[in-house]
């Protein structure tokens, strides 16, 4: 009875084409003797197995293992066949309107073994810029529509030569179907050209470029999803030119090194950090600084960390191979505006900042900028999720109906649903200009088009200013759900985590409109998918000259301490403050007293913004978040004290920020450093919110916790907070799949607006 012939068919959902999934069936279903065929379908992959029953269950317990680097499992379904005598197995056709619902692999690193061939001076490829598998390359930025064939990517224009057609066609071959294939003789080609747009005559372009870059030029190299700019980051000038030209001022600066032992040299990193680093994403990992490093001061100033990343290009890799100890490889576009796609456009909008360009002939058809991750509290956080994680979905508990989320308006992306996946888009950014909102409408239609999502319902921020709140109110025929921006920030962390609620959720960022016409971003909430209540918030201040407030911290300072001194905020000795024209902060506090452009808010993130400035630390910034960035940057590790703190009422209780400002403020006249007041002031909040949950707890009988919001990009504050809460027996919620920053908004946005339409 053990030696009977049986049968069985797999359906495998996933990740499971385009990616050498049937050539890895074929392959492991030989090695078991096993008979048979497999072919695509609308959904996966679908394949009968036929032989003895013992080796088809070892067959199936190799399939998570020994799956090709780019494949995702996400189900294996197994049902009896009748045995028909298969003579062998086989690659088969595929079956009715295969790959319409199937999952689209991201964008990854060249592999290992396509590196090899490239460095060998005997194989065809010798030195080829883009060479790729089935196991590696593009795959998201070059696909037009589906089925993902090569007629419609932007390989389409590149007729295979005979050798790479035998390759494609060889189930055997790892190039079996890779869509992107090519050779020297029939793809994609190099060149290089002047400030103009001029094609420079060399023989090899690359080196050409690399002895550019070596001189202190600027370079702009078009990659996976977008061009980056590159310098030498060992040459102050020429970073520094680059920052003056690209309206960058103080922002740190990507780098991108040939090695981890190159990176060792200039940086400290463990286990988990070097697992990030060599990932098949190659995202740009937040690393700590050595000291005495030869990278120029102004790459990342004020700051404890680099940003690097391993190349992830074969382009990549032929450049670095000229020697460099690390390249600035920082997004190609002026400040805010989208990165640069195309070879013209490039040469049209970086024409005053590159003053050379090296692109290529392979379209980028959608841009996708460089992922940005760090560990912390345990965990791989995402800062931004992009280039190697989209479009791979976040598997939902349960079903959904077709959403399109349209996220908020800083760091936005959007998100559709289909089934139990949810489809976050890549960083798309600020929206706040015309060729990031052309950016963002032209995501939403690639997107819906490539996954075949036609949405029913549409989701937006409650704030009626916001480009993409415009978007979806000018939809017709769609249910348009408006939610606010910190509950979509906890839904999105329950989301992600497959949690129900209510959980007690901790939304602490820089702005988000509350419910009562307020600026929110210090909230406790007590949430479900389906509704919120306000259990706690830190008690408001003005925001005087309203955005001003954001770019001039000093402004929250001067509304923080009129908000705990009163009249006697002429008497404090601090230098900053006795620096200011007395007639401008006079203007201020009439602004204030009298509510004329000086919306209230509880942002947690203007209370840091208030810290910083009145420690000195910073009065202005140059970008987002910089002064609550410098204020973590700076605080010392071995400092234990704390400030008091309190709260008063209930339903919702506030949280009295003006103790916490005064202990600040003394500390600060008394000469305390700020590296120590800093410490202290994340001490407090640990204290605060860890107390806070522990007396909702009692309140209401919830221990789960969920942590969200742009606040917990702070490491100390997430450790601490993290630690604090498990010791206390909480259930605890993070973010490891989406930012937890406004790029995972759009999730949060997508399952309420879900919740809300079917339980109105």
């Amino acid at each position: 009875m053990t030696d009977a012939r049986t049968a069985y068919r797999l359906e495998i959902n996933g990740i499971v084409q385009g990616v050498g999934f049937r050539p890895f069936i074929y392959q492991l279903a030989n090695h078991h003797g096993l008979k048979g065929e497999v072919a695509n379908t609308a959904t996966g992959v679908s394949l009968v197995l036929e032989g003895l029953e013992t080796d088809i269950r070892q067959f199936i317990d190799d399939l998570p293992g020994k799956k090709p680097p780019l494949a995702h499992i996400v189900e294996v379904s197994k049902t009896p066949e009748a045995v028909k005598g298969f003579a062998a197995f086989s690659i088969v056709k595929s079956q009715g309107s295969a790959t319409r619902a199937t999952l689209i692999s991201p964008d990854v690193m060249v592999c290992d073994d396509c590196l090899a061939e490239m460095r060998d001076p005997a194989d065809r490829r010798f030195g080829y810029p883009f060479i790729n598998c089935t196991n590696c390359g593009p795959r998201y930025t070059i696909i037009d529509d589906i089925p993902y064939d090569r007629p419609k990517t932007s390989m389409r224009h590149f007729r295979m030569c005979p050798l790479c057609q035998a390759e494609y066609d060889n189930p055997a071959d790892r190039r079996f179907h890779a869509q992107p294939n090519a050779c020297p003789a029939c793809g994609p080609r190099v060149t290089l050209l002047d400030a103009g747009g001029v094609p420079i005559d060399t023989d090899d372009p690359v080196a050409a470029a690399a002895a550019r870059i070596k001189a202190g030029r600027i370079l702009a190299v078009k990659g996976l999803g977008g061009f980056h700019l590159a310098v030498d980051a060992t040459q102050e000038d020429a970073v520094a030119r680059l920052r003056r030209r690209k309206h960058r001022e103080e922002k740190p600066l990507a780098l991108m090194c040939s090695s981890l032992d190159r990176i060792r040299g200039i940086a400290r990193f463990g286990e988990a950090e070097e697992r990030l680093l060599v990932s098949i994403q190659r995202p740009i990992v937040l690393l700590k600084k050595r000291r005495n490093t030869p990278i120029a001061a102004s790459v990342s100033p004020c700051n404890r960390f680099f940003g690097i990343m391993l190349p992830y290009t074969p382009l990549h890799h032929l450049l670095l191979d000229a020697g460099f100890i690390a390249l600035v490889m920082t997004s190609a576009n002026l400040s805010e505006e989208p990165i640069a796609i195309g070879n013209a456009e490039a040469v049209e909008r970086l024409g005053g900042i590159a003053d050379d360009f090296l692109v290529h002939d392979r379209d980028i058809l959608l841009r996708s900028d460089d992922s940005i991750v760090r560990h912390s509290a345990g965990h791989m956080r995402l800062i931004r999720r992009s280039r190697g994680y989209v479009p791979v979905p976040v598997f939902l508990k349960g079903d959904m109906p077709p959403v399109l989320a349209c996220g908020a308006e800083l760091k936005n992306t959007v998100c559709l649903t289909r089934g139990r996946q949810a489809f976050v888009s890549q960083h798309i950014g600020d929206l706040e200009n015309r060729a990031t909102d052309a950016f963002f409408r032209l995501t939403v239609d690639h997107l819906k088009r490539i996954l075949d999502i036609d949405p029913q319902i549409v989701a937006c921020d409650l704030h009626p200013d916001y480009m993409s709140t415009r978007y979806a109110r000018e939809l017709g025929g769609v249910a348009c759900v408006e939610v606010q921006h910190h509950h979509a920030h906890i839904a999105a962390c329950m989301a992600e985590n497959n949690a129900d609620g209510p959980v007690i959720g901790l939304s602490f960022d820089g702005t988000g409109l509350g419910t009562d016409g307020t600026v929110w971003g210090g909230e406790v909430l007590v949430a479900d998918y389906h509704s919120f209540a306000r259990a706690a918030h830190l008690a408001p201040v003005p925001m005087p000259g309203g955005a001003a407030a954001i770019r001039e911290p000093w402004r929250m300072a001067v509304a923080h301490l009129s908000a705990a001194f009163g009249e006697d905020l002429d008497a404090l000795r601090l230098p900053w403050l006795r620096s200011l024209d007395p007639q401008r902060v006079g203007i201020l506090l009439s602004m204030m007293q009298q509510q004329v452009n000086s919306p209230l808010t509880s942002s947690l993130g203007r209370l840091f913004d208030a810290v910083a400035a009145i420690v000195g630390l910073r009065g202005r910034v140059a970008f987002e978040g910089q002064a609550a960035m410098e204020l973590e940057m700076i605080l010392d590790n071995a400092e234990s004290g704390s400030y008091d703190f309190s709260w008063e009422g209930d339903e919702p209780c506030r949280i009295a920020t003006a103790p916490i400002i005064q202990a600040v403020t003394r500390d600060a006249e008394k000469g305390v450093s700020p590296n120590a007041v800093s410490a202290r002031f994340h001490n407090t909040l640990i204290l605060l919110f860890e107390q806070l949950c522990r007396h909702l707890r009692s309140a209401t009988g919830i221990d789960r916790v969920a942590l969200s919001g742009g606040v917990f990009q702070n490491h100390r504050l997430l450790a601490g907070l993290t630690a604090a809460l498990e010791k206390s027996g909480f259930d605890l919620l993070t973010h490891r799949l989406v930012p937890t920053n406004d790029g995972g908004l759009s999730l949060g946005q997508a399952v309420v607006a879900a919740a809300t339409v079917n339980h109105p």
